[in-house]
């Protein structure tokens, strides 16, 4: 069985000289109806050429490492019988050379924090068993070459 994803990227350069490269790295990225703001990362193209109040690739792989596992844990606490009232991630992702001195995303580092409520309550042994799971089954995890670390906690209200 195979699924198809699409995505839109729209990019003009506006006037522009482009040969001189001094260009706008400024796009949109469209998926179902939505738009959202793309540009390369700052630390790559310094601002005004790039766009620091937009999306960024590197910043977008992490976000999209980070739902994922979101979305598996989430049904897994459900499947468990524990009621989930939030979820907050700060994850993080690290880039550094490969073998051959080209920058790769090497690390990504979520740290979810669930808060969970009701009668049913969960041990540690539960929530780690809820975000291995997460981890195993994410798809978005299986697709990258990063390491993956699982900083998680959780409180019970």
């Amino acid at each position: 069985m195979s699924t198809d994803f699409r995505a839109t990227i729209r990019w003009s350069r506006d006037g522009d000289v482009f040969t001189d490269g001094r260009y706008s790295r400024g796009h949109v990225w469209a998926f179902d109806g939505i738009e959202v703001p793309g540009s390369s990362a700052p630390s790559s193209v310094r601002v005004p050429l790039s766009r620091p109040d937009a999306v960024d690739p590197e910043e977008a792989l992490v976000a999209a490492a980070s739902s994922c596992h979101m979305l598996f844990a989430l049904d897994f606490a459900r499947k468990t019988g524990f009621r989930v009232d939030s979820y907050e991630d700060a994850a993080q992702g690290v880039m550094t050379p490969n073998a051959a001195g080209k920058l790769f995303l090497s690390r990504v580092t979520l740290s979810p924090v669930m808060v969970f409520s009701g009668e049913k309550r969960p041990t540690d042994a539960d929530v780690a068993a809820i975000h291995h799971q997460a981890h195993a089954e994410c798809y978005v995890a299986h697709s990258l070459r990063a390491e993956m670390l699982i900083d998680f906690r959780y409180l019970t209200v």
